[in-house]
């Protein structure tokens, strides 16, 4: 039987609520450790900012008063090195309302 290929696994997590991410994170690290899984992360990327800028008044008219709306959106990235269907197992968690999970595989070369 030949032993299973080890791929660099690359799970991309993004949301709006830092509270939910960062739970969701932790949670996929302790469990990537307590398979014994080398584990580098989570790597926070830039807070992305959406920001809309629009008059508050409907017809145009009236002082020029402006409302301002802003959307943050957070990022981070665990990297595993494992075979894929160890990773499976850590995926298979209940994630939080509002985050958002992306997994890549790749081989390790």
């Amino acid at each position: 039987i030949p032993a299973a290929k080890v791929h660099k696994i690359t799970i991309t997590l993004t949301s709006r609520i830092v509270r939910a991410l960062e739970k969701v994170c932790s949670e996929l690290i302790t469990r990537a450790k307590d398979q014994q899984l080398q584990v580098k992360g989570p790597i926070r990327i830039p807070t992305k900012n959406l920001s809309i800028t629009t008059r508050k008044s409907p017809c145009g008219n009236g002082t020029n008063s402006w409302d301002r709306f802003e959307m943050k959106i957070h990022k981070r990235v665990i990297r595993l090195y494992s075979v894929p269907d160890v990773v499976r197992k850590i995926t298979s968690i209940s994630i939080e309302p509002g985050v958002e999970v992306e997994v890549t595989i790749d081989d390790l070369e």
